[in-house]
């Protein structure tokens, strides 16, 4: 199968190749599925596991990727839930290879099943951006409606999904990015925008949740905006700086069938809109996830017309 590898950790996204790998095999609990779309988050360069395995051995060359959409073609042994030919989208596990291929091998409890009138390429979009938003809001963030939120990158994905679940759960919501950012934060649901450039950030007074995807400077003085009783929460390591008199904490994404479940239904039902920029193909995926320009919305590759 054609799939985008990664060799050299130094090289970063720059050392990304397009290469044939041997098709997956479907383990115990796996499914195979046949890729029709797929996401990747620059960071995952950085990550311990897309360079070597659970024991710390090497495991290049890897395939990066870890959001899908897409259609199972095989089920490993004891594997249930999910059928040949089923529609899914999902998380994959960070250790193994990943979506950015013409298939891919995931514990199937990973995976929730597409409904038919979702494209390919917005179930690909959401995984990560979804599941993050909602965790961080609803189980680290513990967020209540009335309450207040701070969402840092609001224009990003990540930021938009925030922005949008927030307001559902009846919170108030500041944004905050670069100036060109401030429409889009507003149209994505935000009441407030801060020009983190050019506005003075403690202007926005006290929030219950400050919702973080930058870290250092900006995250210190975000902490000491949370109320009494508020929460810091991180997608960015762990927290530099806490709330006088409230919590912080950080956290990494899982898969979740259920929440997807949840995030799939309110895209098809108009409450949450996708932020998806740029759509390329497998083939030209390098290129595309090598930008000369800040990109807007988040990138898709498109493996299957």
């Amino acid at each position: 199968m054609k799939a985008i590898v990664v060799t050299d950790r130094a090289a970063g996204t720059a050392g990304m190749t397009l290469a044939e790998r041997p098709e997956p095999p479907a383990a115990i609990n796996d499914v195979v599925v046949e890729v029709h779309a797929s996401g990747f988050v620059p960071t995952e360069i950085a990550w311990p596991s897309t360079w070597t395995d659970r024991a710390d051995r090497d495991r290049t060359p890897s395939i990066p990727g870890h959001e899908l959409a897409g259609v199972v073609t095989a089920l490993g042994y004891g594997t249930t839930g999910l059928s040949v030919g089923q529609r899914v989208f999902g998380l994959t596990d960070w250790h193994r290879d990943g979506t950015l291929a013409e298939f891919v091998a995931v514990e199937a409890r990973n995976l929730a099943p597409l409904p038919g009138d979702v494209d390919f390429t917005v179930g690909a979009s959401l995984p990560i951006s979804g599941l993050t938003a909602w965790q961080g809001l609803v189980e680290h963030g513990r967020l209540r409606a009335g309450q207040s939120v701070l969402v840092h990158g609001a224009a990003g994905a990540v930021g938009t999904m925030v922005t949008q679940l927030a307001r559902e759960f009846g919170a108030y919501v500041i944004g905050t990015g670069r100036a060109g950012d401030r429409q889009k934060t507003l149209d994505f649901g935000a009441q407030e925008f801060v020009d983190l450039e050019n506005d003075a950030l403690e202007d926005v007074g006290g929030v219950d949740l400050v919702f973080d995807v930058i870290g250092g400077d900006i995250q210190k003085r975000s902490a000491g905006l949370v109320r009494a009783g508020g929460m810091l929460v991180t997608i960015v390591g762990p927290p530099e700086a806490r709330p006088a008199n409230g919590l912080a904490v950080d956290f990494v994404v899982e898969a979740d069938r259920a929440q997807l479940g949840e995030i799939v239904r309110r895209v098809r039902d108009g409450r949450l809109r996708t932020n998806i920029g740029k759509v390329a193909t497998l083939d030209d995926a390098v290129a595309a996830l090598n930008p000369t320009e800040r990109l807007e919305g988040k990138t898709i590759i498109r493996v299957r017309p």
